[in-house]
């Protein structure tokens, strides 16, 4: 009882550190991202008044209510002012607060992010543990196969492959959007009309790291199986299964653990193009948007949202990883 209380007050002052940590990370972040956001070519006010001629009282009355005829070292302390009391700007092209425009958004992209991971984490476990138990096999070749294949192509290129073949010639997925527009479902269908829309951006989305989870699962595994220790448990006569899943897996778990926390941060970015071909009404459509609007409070705030995600997945990724090595935490 001692020792598990023991090693549970240690995980938890492991995960209290980190957390310190993070706070002058989160605050850097902040910082950083207004003055890029600053110094990017471009001027915002075109986008508030237009491409037509305005007079100048009036491109200076704008600047003037969005503060931006202000120095930049005084519009970054009223920015940081303002993210610390939870004031995260408001929207030029959406005109309405940048914090109620991002929970608006959050829950679908959110919702695409996690059954990505999810979908890419077991399936790519999946080939990565068949291809490792019989290498050099027809089976390991496909999984290499697949693996390079979804390391090699682009996304976005490959979200539009799925809508020729399955929305256009087979006609068995819409093509796009979040939910059907001739027809109101409610309930359980229109569950499954989310669902339906979610299936080929999720397929574009996760195939990449589907590969990339696949090829570091198998090339652990192999390098795993070939240590003495498990030279030593197939001596002590136990099965090729139990060395597999009960030593094996645990030790080859650890880079597999951390490149997915790692994919998790680039799907929360990648997910812009994906969003946009498919028409998914999440944050990365919000963020092509916002680009090509210069509205620059949308872009400060979708930054700061997704390096906290970024952090906090980290984090997480961490915590898995002390408790799958203890040595970690000391």
């Amino acid at each position: 009882m001692g020792g598990s209380s023991e090693a549970g007050r240690s995980v938890w002052a492991y995960v209290a550190s980190r957390l310190l940590n993070a706070i002058p990370l989160v605050f850097g972040v902040i910082v950083v991202n207004f003055l890029l956001m600053t110094l990017a070519p471009g001027d915002p006010v075109t986008a508030l008044v237009g491409d037509y001629p305005a007079p100048a009282e009036y491109v200076e009355r704008i600047r003037q209510q969005y503060g931006l005829d202000r120095p930049v070292h005084e519009q970054l302390v009223r920015y940081v002012g303002s993210v610390l009391r939870g004031d995260l700007g408001y929207s030029f092209a959406n005109r309405q607060p940048v914090a109620q425009l991002l929970i608006e958004r959050l829950g679908r992209t959110l919702v695409l992010m996690v059954t990505t991971v999810f979908l890419a984490s077991t399936v790519g476990l999946a080939l990565g543990v068949l291809a490792a138990r019989r290498p050099h096999s027809v089976t390991d070749a496909a999984a290499t196969g697949f693996a390079l294949a979804g390391y090699a192509i682009p996304e976005f290129w490959f979200g539009q492959i799925l809508i020729l073949v399955f929305a256009v010639w087979l006609q068995w997925l819409p093509a796009g959007g979040f939910r059907s527009v001739r027809e109101t479902y409610e309930g359980f269908g229109a569950v499954l009309d989310h669902a339906r829309h979610m299936i080929l951006p999720m397929a574009a989305l996760s195939f990449r790291y589907m590969a990339i989870t696949t090829r570091l699962t198998r090339a652990s595994l192999l390098e795993v199986m070939n240590t003495m220790y498990i030279t030593a448990a197939r001596a002590r006569g136990l099965s090729e299964r139990t060395i597999l899943w009960k030593h094996a897996l645990r030790a080859a778990a650890l880079p597999v653990v951390t490149v997915i926390g790692y994919n998790f941060g680039f799907i929360v970015a990648g997910s812009a193009l994906v969003e946009t071909v498919f028409g998914w009404p999440g944050i990365g459509r919000l963020m092509y948007d916002s680009i090509f609007a210069r509205d620059y409070p949308v872009l400060l705030g979708i930054l700061l949202l997704v390096s906290i995600t970024v952090i906090v997945v980290n984090l997480i990724t961490d915590v898995f990883y002390s408790v799958l090595d203890p040595r970690v935490r000391y």
